[in-house]
């Protein structure tokens, strides 16, 4: 595990300064903390359990056999993108200083709320899934209504905002267990449902098997389609789901060690490892099921279904606390990335009532505010949609599209105002994974808003057009965007412009 070196931290911080702001956080994180973080926060035993049916229900085991690789591809590319921008600007506020920087303030006043909603919506569903998965395992004769669940959310969150606001040394314990926890906890699943099947038809993880349309009674998870293809496509929302939240290691950038090259490390392989044993433990669930008509039949209960039916009784049970456990160690990390954004936004005026939500509690050195108002923003969301599938569909589109919008900037900006990168980049690889990304964010779009999600559509619409009008009306006049420091550090030395000039072009020739 990676180790803290005061000479290193001298580094991030001089480095922070020139960046134009202060070392406010506590600086305590190594390279396995950043990495667990994210893995934590994408925890394969968390969005890969609770939203199981959204993928087998849809076109059976090849959505996870077929569709989680390539899903885990395509994230890959957004992430190694991700990681060179990350490496070049090393802060809290992540792909809302990268936007700012490569293309304007405008797009990284856009690039924050997409994230900040994304983030918001991804603890909703984090949380709900978590108490949809403990009923459905430790209860399932439970009728959970809207008001109990939305109770049960709350404390869970709240408990997750206490210990955060307790400070990052807190955090980071719980964490770097979480890492652990989450691939041994995998591990054991995979191993016991392997050696609880009854045969080994590996032919299920590549077969289509139209399940839409299941179950019937009391709602399909997906509308009946007579298109296999287009049911596969449905199901990548499973993994497009749960290998989300891997830019936790870039919030957390200004509490990590060497984080220029840590930050980077953590992102790509947090998505790495959270594919590779998400692949085969969900590969090993199809595998151990006895009746796979039945399992799709069960709906939201398919994963429950699946071990409870494969494997005895007590160990099932085990099985499940370790996972709830997770899932609730997912939620804390969500808490620590949420509120890090929010606070960098803050800390530059993006926000309503920004000197507040960017003060830090100077006992604890966390942005204290920012993560009690994530956290009720997150239970509060819950109120409009209860409805696990529309809350991750939203929460993937407004990700992706904070998550592509700065590499496609940096595509345009790759190799003209861009000519300075940290110590991590790719080289001639950037700009062909800039495109791919892009387009898969595209497909997650269009697959996050078939019905039953239409609602998804309407917050997604909906949110457009207010940040439109609130940035041409409000934001473009009062928003300052990142301090110069940010654009001063990458400006070449051997620029033929200086001041003012080099300052706009390197911000892409706006003026907003």
């Amino acid at each position: 595990m990676s180790t803290p070196d005061d000479s290193s931290s001298s580094d991030d911080v001089r480095t922070l300064h020139q960046l134009g702001y202060s070392q406010e956080l506590s600086r305590v994180l190594g390279g396995f903390s950043n990495f667990a973080l994210s893995l934590s926060m994408i925890c394969i035993l968390a969005g890969g359990l609770t939203s199981f049916h959204l993928g087998f229900c849809a076109a059976g085991g090849a959505s996870i056999g077929i569709g989680w690789p390539l899903v885990t591809l395509l994230s890959l590319c957004v992430a190694a993108t991700m990681g060179q921008v990350a490496s070049a600007f090393p802060t809290a506020g992540g792909l809302y200083h990268w936007a700012a920087v490569l293309g304007g303030r405008g797009w990284g006043w856009v690039t924050a709320w997409f994230n900040l909603a994304g983030l918001v919506t991804v603890l909703a569903a984090i949380n709900v899934g978590t108490v949809q998965f403990a009923v459905a395992a430790f209860a399932p004769d439970l009728t959970l209504y809207p008001a109990a669940q939305f109770i049960a959310v709350a404390v869970v969150t709240g408990t997750q905002a206490l210990l955060n606001h307790l400070g990052i040394r807190v955090t980071r314990v719980l964490t770097d267990f979480s890492g652990y926890w989450i691939l041994a906890v995998a591990v054991a699943m995979t191993v016991v449902l392997l050696t609880s099947a009854e045969s080994l038809d590996f032919a299920r993880l590549v077969t289509i098997t139209n399940y839409t349309g299941q179950p019937v009674d009391p709602a399909p998870v997906w509308p009946r389609t007579e298109c296999p293809w287009c049911a596969l496509c449905l199901g990548f929302l499973l993994p497009a789901y749960t290998i989300t939240g891997f830019d936790a290691s870039a919030h957390a950038a200004e509490e990590t060690v060497g984080a220029a090259a840590a930050v980077p490390r953590g992102i790509v392989r947090s998505v790495l490892v959270s594919g590779l044993f998400g692949w085969v433990m969900l590969s090993a669930v199809v595998l151990a099921m006895r009746d796979p008509a039945a399992t799709a039949a069960a709906g939201e209960g398919a994963f429950a279904h699946a071990l409870f039916g494969a494997v005895p009784l007590k160990l099932a049970w085990a099985l499940c606390g370790g996972a709830v456990i997770a899932q609730y160690l997912c939620g804390l990390a969500t808490v620590t990335s949420t509120s890090r954004m929010t606070f960098a936004f803050a800390r530059d005026g993006g926000l309503p009532a920004s000197r507040w939500l960017r003060s830090v509690s100077p006992r604890f050195k966390t942005p204290a505010v920012a993560v009690w108002v994530v956290s009720a923003a997150a239970v509060g969301f819950t109120v409009y949609t209860p409805v696990y599938s529309t809350i991750t569909a939203v929460c993937v589109i407004f990700l992706y599209v904070s998550y592509v919008l700065p590499t496609a900037i940096g595509f345009v900006a790759y190799g003209r105002w861009w000519t300075t990168f940290g110590p991590w980049h790719l080289g001639r690889w950037f700009r062909p994974l800039a495109v791919v990304s892009v387009l898969g964010c595209i497909g997650f779009i269009v697959i996050g808003m078939q019905p039953p999600n239409e609602r998804a559509a309407v917050v997604v619409g909906g949110m457009t057009v207010v940040l439109a009008v609130g940035w041409f009306l409000f934001a473009r006049r009062t928003f300052p965007g990142p301090p110069p420091g940010i654009l001063t550090l990458h400006r070449r030395a051997d620029s033929p412009m200086s001041g003012e000039a080099a300052l706009t072009a390197l911000a892409g020739g706006r003026k907003e």
